[in-house]
């Protein structure tokens, strides 16, 4: 277990008053403190005195409080960051995005003027950095093992279960599928979907994944496992036989279509609306639910909703995550339930870490949810171990 770093806070704020202000409320909360009031010192002081915590002045002269973000990323700095500033929330939301999408580790925004009350919580919190491949694995090496490894079936599938927000019982779970490479272990789906993409095999890992979940599913017979929810390749979409080769895989697991969720991200081909309505008006017809995934991400949800016959609408886990500390955010969660209720659509909210998300969430009427909070992804027969306990 990695030991606890000393608690050392550096403040970058051009306003001496301000910075020993902050100063004197995290030494009284347990902390050494440094301030820092142009860049250059600040950076000097990031080297030396090691800081487990960092506020950064977004409106500092000289460099802004974002081009400081991108350095202490470039940097590879490993502090739990605090922006403060007087600007307003969307700029400050801006700003905390830009650092999680360099990896930094924010953990919060303080406004100006700030309550001493506010200042202890964001300290007492612990900033999460974006995870890292398992090991270090070089993309040509696994473009050259991608058909080896279909044809061995190291791509294997985990699940994660979806809640009823308002029972608390489990309606299903959500396929993911996961690379067990021999050499660098189990890799995640960004390791190697662009490969697969490049490759030119997606259709093969895409009829691989529905068999496998189908074959998942109909082994859990003790009806736990309501919903299967498989993420389908906007390749998979443009085949006019894709609909006929679901349906017979369902027939021949003996799985009713209705019980199958194909996910599409919002931004799947979206220039092709005369071949998505065709092909996804025969999905429904067969039987199948159909949801789209990572809503409020892209530039034409509005029209895909109107056009293309969803069952599901999944709003993006951002949303989700920044709905307590951001109202814009609780502001665009709202919306899309509300939505997704005047257009008979089942709403499910990605990524709930905290009871306090899924209670909000259920205040909004959403009707499921799935995250850490209530079950990370995990193989099949823990899967149907998780399910059997919950229901």
């Amino acid at each position: 277990m990695e030991a606890e770093r000393p608690r050392r806070l550096l403040i970058l704020d051009d306003e001496p008053a301000v910075a020993q202000t902050v100063a004197f409320s995290a030494q009284r909360h347990g902390f050494a403190v440094r301030t820092s009031e142009s860049s250059g010192a600040f950076f000097e002081d990031v080297t030396s005195f090691r800081p487990s915590h960092i506020i950064i002045d977004l409106l500092m002269p000289g460099m802004d409080g974002v081009e400081v973000l991108r350095n202490l990323a470039t940097k590879g700095c490993s502090a739990n960051i605090i922006m403060m500033s007087g600007m307003g929330s969307k700029v400050l939301e801006s700003a905390q995005r830009v650092g999680l999408e360099r990896g930094l580790r924010i953990i919060g925004i303080l406004p100006k003027p700030f309550k001493p009350k506010e200042l202890r919580t964001l300290l007492d919190a612990h900033g999460r950095a974006r995870p890292e491949p398992p090991e270090a694995a070089d993309s040509g090496a696994l473009l050259e093992d991608i058909e080896s490894a279909l044809q061995d079936g190291q791509f294997v599938l985990h699940y994660q279960p979806k809640v009823h927000l308002a029972t608390g019982r489990a309606i299903g779970v959500e396929a993911l599928v996961r690379w067990q490479h021999p050499t660098f272990g189990l890799l995640p789906p960004d390791r190697f979907l662009p490969l697969i993409e490049q490759s030119g095999n997606m259709d093969v890992l895409t009829v691989c994944v529905i068999e496998a979940g189908l074959a998942w599913l109909a082994e859990t017979d003790d009806g736990s496992a309501r919903q299967l929810a498989i993420n389908i390749s906007a390749g998979s979409l443009t085949d006019v036989g894709f609909t006929d080769l679901l349906h017979e895989r369902c027939a021949r697991f003996d799985v009713d279509p209705a019980r199958i969720i194909l996910e599409l991200t919002e931004t799947t081909a979206p220039q092709r609306t005369a071949e998505l309505l065709d092909i996804l008006t025969r999905v429904r017809l067969k039987g199948f639910q159909l949801s789209i995934d990572d809503f409020g991400t892209g530039y034409s949800s509005l029209v895909q909703l109107a056009q293309l016959p969803f069952s599901e609408i999944k709003i993006d886990r951002s949303f989700v995550c920044g709905m307590l500390s951001s109202e814009e955010a609780r502001k665009i969660v709202a919306t899309t339930v509300t939505l997704g209720k005047e257009l008979q659509l089942t709403t499910v909210a990605e990524g709930v870490e905290s009871e306090a998300q899924a209670q909000a969430l259920a205040m909004l009427q959403c009707d499921q949810a799935q995250g850490y909070f209530f079950a990370r992804p995990m193989d099949g027969e823990a899967a149907r171990a998780w399910l059997r306990g919950r229901n």
